[in-house]
């Protein structure tokens, strides 16, 4: 389950705030587990100084129990780290898609290339700007589906066109492929790791760290302790941030999008018809060489 009201309510919530949360749960927790280990020393104490064998095995719980810990934080670290890859690289795809159309648009008649040209940079803009939109982007997502629908009006106004030049088929190809990206990049915007698995990190640290506190004694041990909560937490924090691609701060990059646009505002129509073949001189050989 990747929606609904839990993961709507810890969407709301800051990343310091779900960090310093980690850690004051882990601590709650850690405080728990040594007051119970107080409790049965004032009970049994007798039972409680075991052998130094038992005290070994119960190290090897903990370190059991560690180890666990990291297999799960590395699962779920690689689950939010693939899927930010695969957005990462869903980025490049677009770019070149639409680098593509656009190539592609230069050999219409006019006035449908100069107005496919015109879309393809307003889009890509457009694109940029609700990437990097933080909160609300209605607006622009309300923009991009309305472009799309233009941009398919003006290659559909342009078949006659196509059909002279013989670029039908090349030109659908490419113009649906950046239709495709924009499918494939909203579904992956919205990609979370599951509920769940969230929950059980979360349950399984605060156990953790119930057991750390209630076998961990003296100044050392508590000192070792919270710098394992911490790193714990701080891990907690980035995995949150990554897994909130339209709001976190570790969001894709948009370098392939951001050099694609000035590319396009550097190169308009009018850029590629230099070499057409200008009016020619009596001797057969174009004017001005």
């Amino acid at each position: 389950m990747e929606g609904g009201f839990p993961s709507d309510w810890l969407s709301d919530l800051s990343i310091v705030v779900i960090g310093i949360g980690t850690l004051a749960v882990m601590l709650i927790a850690a405080g728990a587990g040594h007051q119970i280990r107080k409790i049965q020393e004032r009970r049994s104490p007798k039972k409680v100084r075991e052998s130094g064998e038992s005290v070994a095995q119960e190290g090897y719980l903990l370190a059991s129990m560690l180890g666990l810990l990291g297999l799960l934080l590395a699962f779920s670290f690689g689950m939010v780290l693939n899927r930010y890859e695969a957005r990462r690289e869903l980025v490049t795809s677009e770019a070149n898609a639409i680098g593509t159309a656009y190539l592609r648009a230069q050999l219409l008649d006019e006035p449908h290339r100069s107005r496919l040209s015109q879309l393809l940079v307003a889009y890509t803009s457009n694109r940029i700007d609700l990437a990097n939109a933080g909160g609300d982007s209605r607006a622009l997502l309300a923009r991009n589906d309305q472009l799309l629908t233009d941009i398919w009006a003006a290659v559909r106004a342009s078949r006659e066109s196509a059909l002279a030049h013989g670029v039908t088929t090349a030109l659908l190809m490419s113009y649906n492929e950046v239709i495709d990206l924009d499918t494939e990049r909203k579904v992956a915007w919205d990609l979370r790791v599951p509920v769940e698995v969230g929950a059980l990190l979360i349950v399984y640290i605060a156990v953790m760290a119930a057991v750390v506190g209630h076998q961990v004694d003296g100044p050392r041990g508590r000192r070792a302790a919270i710098v394992f909560f911490i790193a714990a937490a701080l891990s907690i924090t980035v995995m949150t941030d990554l897994n909130r691609p339209m709001s976190g701060h570790a969001r894709e990059s948009q370098k392939a999008m951001l050099m694609l646009l000035q590319s396009l505002r550097a190169q308009p129509p009018q850029m590629f018809d230099r070499f057409n073949a200008g009016p020619k001189g009596p001797s057969g050989q174009e004017a001005g060489l």
